[in-house]
């Protein structure tokens, strides 16, 4: 091997980016699947609750009785993932894809540029974002005119989902705290019920997303390789040659009508007519805040995007698999909060209780929000769900917040500043992404690591200071 071959991989092996590879490698190495956490977090919730004095019979109730309370919960977050894979691979996206795929003129403006949609689109859904940002990589990495690193273009790819998204329409906290139905009843007794209003359409928590919009952006620019040290998609032989489309045609009468445009058409302007109504009748917060609404607009859009209902179904067929660990996983996060709010030791108190005197301890202010803050983003390593992880977290944060007069609104956008950022470094949400752009974990955790490092002093930071802002406003309850 020349000389110059191998310059290139001793020039990406320095300084920061050394150690955010191998930080890679030992996290791809050791790390085990996110299922495996799911199950170690029920055993580790069943031995605290038998640690302050709950029976057998309690534990064993509450495990088995919790499992099935989320049940609507669960398959909502599943939709959030499978209508967002079903619009961004839609006929109209891919075109416009490959429309944007020729805009940038330079391989750190491509890289910005990706970084940008990316978090831009996933402050509408982070399923769609995923998918949208590995589409567009892929488009912009197949131009031979352009010499961009494709492990750049990943990292920046995943950056909704790492930087904002949790303050954007498809956060599952804020979802969940504006939706009654999907409020476990233990929870709703604490906080009653917080529309968009209170959480993610706060000028706070919009100030917040433009800055992390901006610092995303920022780093993703700087950081890109230079000419010396960039990889492309052809140096690391990923095969970016897409199959074509097949012809659909029918090849009996009985399949006529699945592939009729004028069905879905009809479904989209009936959905229409749903929205307009919707606004007509209903106050501006409560149906944006409307997490069955949402997703059913986004079903219906994909449906018509696809054309055909033969199309859309080979799309919901691809995307099923996406949401196989949001179905198996959520049903154990609903029996970890169970086990943590129900199970009751020999005073009458549960361990949620006890968490809840133990963050009430820090006192209000700042300290209290850099400290939960600090606190999501650790459990967000073993628990990477937003949704599933607010679950076994409100209870007893919640609870904390209502004790020391903090805003409950502000408390679950703490939570979602906070959420996003171990998903820079734990590898379990970037899978679906990973299979689009056909990389491994490793070949990106380098870059999304350094931004890591420099959102999260930023990120507590903007918790403390912005807390300072809110006054306490008692539950609302439905």
């Amino acid at each position: 091997m020349s000389e110059a071959a191998v310059a290139p991989s001793q020039e990406e092996e320095r300084g920061l980016a050394r150690v955010a590879q191998r930080l890679a490698a030992f996290t791809e190495k050791w790390f085990p699947d996110a299922f495996i956490f799911a199950l170690v977090g029920v055993v580790v919730c069943a031995i605290a609750a038998f640690a302050i004095g709950a029976t057998p019979a309690s534990v064993a109730g509450a495990f088995g009785d919790g499992f099935w309370d989320l049940t609507a919960f669960t398959l909502q977050m599943a939709m959030v993932v499978l209508t967002g894979y079903i619009v961004a691979t839609s006929p109209p996206v891919a075109r416009l894809i490959e429309r944007l795929a020729v805009m940038p003129r330079t391989p750190r403006g491509a890289i910005a540029f990706v970084a940008a949609l990316a978090m831009a689109v996933s402050m509408i859904n982070w399923g769609l974002s995923m998918i949208f940002g590995g589409l567009l990589a892929r488009a912009i990495a197949r131009r031979s005119d352009l010499r961009v690193d494709y492990r750049a273009l990943g990292a920046a790819a995943f950056l909704g989902l790492g930087a904002i998204w949790a303050l954007g329409l498809s956060s599952s906290a804020a979802q969940l705290q504006a939706t009654p139905k999907s409020i476990p009843p233990e929870l709703l007794r604490i906080t009653g019920v917080l529309d968009f209003g209170k959480t993610i359409f706060t000028w706070q928590s919009l100030l917040c997303a433009l800055i992390l919009f901006l610092l995303s952006l920022a780093v993703a620019w700087a950081s890109a390789p230079r000419a010396g040290a960039t990889r492309t998609a052809q140096d690391m032989n990923v095969d970016l040659d897409d199959e074509p489309a097949r012809v659909e045609k029918p090849s009996r009468p009985g399949e006529w009508l699945e592939h009729q445009v004028w069905l879905p058409m009809i479904l989209g302007v009936l959905t229409l007519g749903w929205i307009v109504l919707q606004f007509a009748t209903k106050p501006f917060l409560s149906v944006m805040s409307s997490l069955n609404g949402y997703l059913f607009v986004f079903l219906m859009l994909g449906l018509v995007l696809h054309g055909t209902p033969a199309r859309f179904m080979r799309a919901v067929t691809q995307a099923v698999p996406a949401t196989a660990a949001i179905l198996v996983q959520f049903p154990l996060y609903a029996s970890m909060a169970a086990l943590l709010t129900k199970a009751e030791g020999r005073d009458g108190a549960t361990v949620s209780h006890l968490l809840a005197e133990l963050f009430t301890s820090i006192g209000g202010g700042g300290g209290f929000a850099v400290v939960i803050a600090i606190y999501t983003a650790i459990l967000g390593i073993a628990v990477p769900s937003g949704g599933g992880k607010w679950l076994v977290e409100a209870p007893y944060v919640m609870q904390a917040a209502t004790d020391i007069g903090m805003n409950l609104g502000w408390t679950v956008q703490i939570y979602n500043i906070s959420e996003a950022l171990p998903n820079l470094v734990n590898p379990f949400f970037m899978l679906p992404l990973l299979a689009v752009l056909k990389l491994r974990a490793r070949d990106i955790v380098g870059f999304t690591f350094l931004q890591f490092i420099i959102h999260l002093p930023v990120v507590l930071l903007l918790v403390w200071l912005l807390g300072m802002t809110f006054t306490y406003v008692p539950p609302v309850m439905p």
